[in-house]
């Protein structure tokens, strides 16, 4: 497809399982694309869409209008703002960044507080829904900015999410990903609980999500990660079990400086991490079933 010229040209770094499929996604909707990534053989999931690739996240920003990350960390955030090769370094180029990575608010405000010094507003978008949804445009999107800043980059959420709230100051965002990652961890170990449980008393699993569909059990984990879990769909892996270990340590430090007090979070997050850590870093996140069915 060609590019609307009438579109801002986004400049994306990170083409992992979500970001790939964000990026095609936007080349779909007539964007023009430049990308980046940290592993160069992760480009034959955009090139031939469209994308052009550029040397570093520098170039990247030389060549866009709007500035797009999703990468697994803080450190990874960091490090393409203010590595060798960081947005810092550009000559020109985008003035506004959206964070679509899941990071702790007060690294988010400490980073973008430094690009804020090189003339780039920042606003956090930390996503939701996995890479199906990211493909379609259908992504949940909690977000943190100023009014201004959350405008200008109106065009790239429009087009990737199907729900975004903006929910506050910069780092409002990563607050509600907190809290989603809360909802969603917890559920994960749930949900692996659960199925063993009706293994164990002779009840098919793969029923129960029809079986509880509208009652007050019914939700998008049971329907989707459920379904999966139940039928041990876990190759390729739809998200790494490391990602969302990462964001469940994370829930840990928010919960300890909120005051504590969340046993059943704490519970979770010693699950969810001892089940990553033991060998399953990159297996699927939902695998987490089939850990505890070995673990039976």
């Amino acid at each position: 497809m060609t590019a609307n010229a009438n579109l801002p040209r986004i400049g994306f770094v990170g083409l992992g399982i979500m970001g790939a499929p964000m990026v095609r996604r936007l080349l779909s909707q007539g964007f023009q694309v430049t990308v980046w990534n940290l592993e160069p053989e992760r480009t034959s999931e955009v090139v031939p869409h469209g994308a052009i690739w550029a040397e570093g996240p520098a170039a990247v920003r030389e060549a866009s209008d709007i500035l797009a990350m999703c990468v697994l960390h803080a450190e990874a955030v960091r490090n393409c703002c203010f590595g060798p090769q960081g947005f810092d370094k550009a000559s020109g180029g985008a003035e506004l960044i959206v964070d679509f990575s899941t990071v702790a608010r007060d690294l988010t405000l400490e980073i973008a507080a430094r690009m804020a010094e090189h003339g780039v507003g920042w606003v956090d978008a930390p996503v939701s829904g996995g890479p199906d949804p990211a493909e379609t445009g259908t992504l949940t999107a909690m977000i943190g900015g100023a009014p201004a800043d959350v405008e200008r980059a109106a065009p790239v959420l429009s087009a990737l999410t199907r729900t975004a709230t903006h929910l506050g100051p910069l780092g409002a965002g990563q607050v509600a990903k907190t809290l989603n990652q809360a909802i969603v961890g917890t559920n994960y170990v749930l949900m692996a609980e659960v199925i063993t449980l009706a293994r164990r008393a002779g009840i098919d699993p793969a029923l129960l999500p029809d079986a509880l569909a509208g009652g007050l059990a019914d939700s998008q984990i049971l329907q989707r990660t459920y379904k999966q879990m139940a039928s041990d769909d876990f190759d390729p892996p739809k998200a790494y079990a490391r990602q969302l270990s990462k964001d469940m340590k994370a829930l840990a430090d928010f919960v300890s400086e909120q005051g504590g007090g969340m046993p059943l979070i704490d519970r979770a997050v010693e699950t969810y991490v001892n089940y990553a850590e033991d060998g399953n870093a990159t297996s699927d996140a939902a695998a987490i079933s089939a850990y505890y069915s070995k673990k039976a």
